[in-house]
């Protein structure tokens, strides 16, 4: 009997010291959940290799009476060139291009060549750029007009590219080509000169190669 008053007596003690033990606890510290953060924009190289190609139409100058027609001439081709970014929105590059192209009567512009150096500026996965330096014909004269085979000359352009995927990019762009002046010959001597030019418009898709790196496309 005596051992059990004494275990009442302690569970009643405990009892009535739990909620003063309790009271004397720190209550627990409120912690802020953290802030939304979003996930870093990604940031778009366009460094590196890149092939590709393109299709379009060439339209002669307003000069240039070889053609025989203002209508325009279907084209297509090849390109390859290097990219490096820099400062860092501007890009520098160097492309080769070559377009193959349709017949017309005076002059047969078989095809187009250049390489230029190009000036881009970027915004994100657009860049805006111009272009220019050496441009080459393959040309066969006939009806009279006196040239060589192939005819050297310069280009100037500029056009838009999109970088819509890692490796690929589109582009839009335009290309003026200059071959100077073609000497119509007659049997009584030279009658004159006109002008060998073309305007060109194309559509075009490239490949860049992703070196790590020093790759082009966007990476996190």
């Amino acid at each position: 009997m005596k051992k059990f008053l004494l275990s009442t007596a302690a569970v009643a003690m405990v009892a009535v010291a739990a909620p003063a033990f309790a009271a004397d606890l720190a209550p627990r510290p409120y912690t802020k959940a953290p802030p939304y953060q979003a996930p870093p924009a990604p940031i778009y190289n366009w460094t590196g290799f890149y092939i590709g190609g393109h299709i379009g139409g060439a339209f002669p100058g307003d000069d240039n009476v070889l053609a025989g027609s203002r209508d325009g001439t279907f084209m297509g081709g090849v390109q390859a060139g290097y990219d490096t970014q820099f400062a860092p929105n501007w890009v520098f590059g160097l492309e080769a291009n070559y377009s193959f192209m349709s017949t017309n009567s005076s002059i047969d512009n078989r095809g187009l060549g250049s390489v230029t150096g190009r000036l881009g500026y970027t915004w994100g996965p657009t860049m805006l750029y111009a272009k220019g330096g050496y441009a080459w014909a393959d040309s066969r004269f006939s009806n009279g007009f006196a040239g060589d085979s192939g005819r050297d000359g310069y280009t100037v352009g500029g056009g838009l590219e999109y970088l819509f995927t890692p490796n690929w990019s589109g582009k839009i762009e335009y290309q003026y080509y200059d071959f100077g002046d073609v000497n119509f010959i007659t049997p009584r001597g030279n009658f004159g000169s006109f002008r060998n030019d073309e305007h060109t418009i194309k559509a075009g898709l490239n490949y860049r190669f992703n070196l790590g790196s020093f790759g082009g496309g966007f990476v996190q």
